[in-house]
């Protein structure tokens, strides 16, 4: 099976390691996978805030990039919804370029909805000695509805201690720009996350989406929390060989 990574902005800026573990996973588990070099931005941002006319050439240039791809992966619940909700509508005006849209957004996966529900494995032979509990990013559960895939791999890894936090599909107060255009309201919706995150005890704090663990981990490290915040593809890398 062949696809192409879409590594998002986040993930190419500021955490190449995440796309390195999607790569070993994913060639672990026999896919075929490319990296089209020249992708950029898909436009959420611009999107998220309104500005339609400078998100459509971004969102554009994704889908000329992969219009060849059999298969769209990413590791990100947030720009799988820009893929695979918002540029249709982006260009519901043209309709030659929302059929485009469409097309790629039917071949378009977030990372575990693509192991899961398309390679049809929940264990990938990773192996991991720890406490582990979950964040479910917002956009990856309500605009895509990816419930259960990252719980169905988190818990097949060996060696897992999987708690439960209380609140798990609360938002983290991330939401992409709303962070920086409004620090106090997002700061007080992470408070009652973070609560709930050290009452777990856990080892390690996953999620599926960078923007999150960026906003997760920088409170948490100010705070000296014990927790440390690993990516999905990160802890499904683990001795994935």
């Amino acid at each position: 099976m062949k696809a192409s990574l879409f590594v998002s902005c986040l993930v190419d800026q500021f955490y190449p390691e995440i796309g390195e573990s999607v790569v070993k996973v994913l060639r672990h588990l026999d896919v075929d996978l490319d990296f089209p070099s020249g992708q950029t931005c898909c436009g959420q941002p611009a999107y998220n805030s309104g500005f339609v006319s400078r998100a459509a050439p971004l969102a554009r240039r994704v889908l000329d990039m992969f219009s060849d791809s059999e298969y769209v992966v990413i590791p990100s619940g947030s720009c799988g919804a820009m893929l695979k909700v918002f540029t249709p509508e982006l260009f519901r005006d043209d309709p030659e370029l929302e059929e485009r849209a469409r097309s790629m957004a039917e071949r378009t996966y977030e990372f575990s909805q693509f192991i899961v529900n398309v390679l049809g494995i929940t264990d990938v032979g990773a192996s991991f000695q720890g406490k582990v509990t979950y964040h479910a990013s917002c956009h990856l559960l309500r605009e895509l509805g990816a419930a259960t895939e990252s719980l169905a791999l988190i818990r097949a890894v060996r060696g897992v201690e999987f708690v439960e936090m209380d609140g798990a599909t609360a938002c983290c107060g991330f939401g992409g720009t709303f962070a920086v255009k409004y620090p106090e309201i997002s700061g007080a919706i992470l408070e009652p996350k973070l609560r709930s995150i050290e009452a777990t005890g856990a080892d390690v704090l996953v999620a599926a989406d960078a923007g999150c663990l960026m906003h997760v981990a920088g409170v948490m490290s100010r705070l000296g929390m014990k927790t440390r915040p690993m990516h999905l593809a990160q802890l499904l890398a683990q001795e994935a060989v």
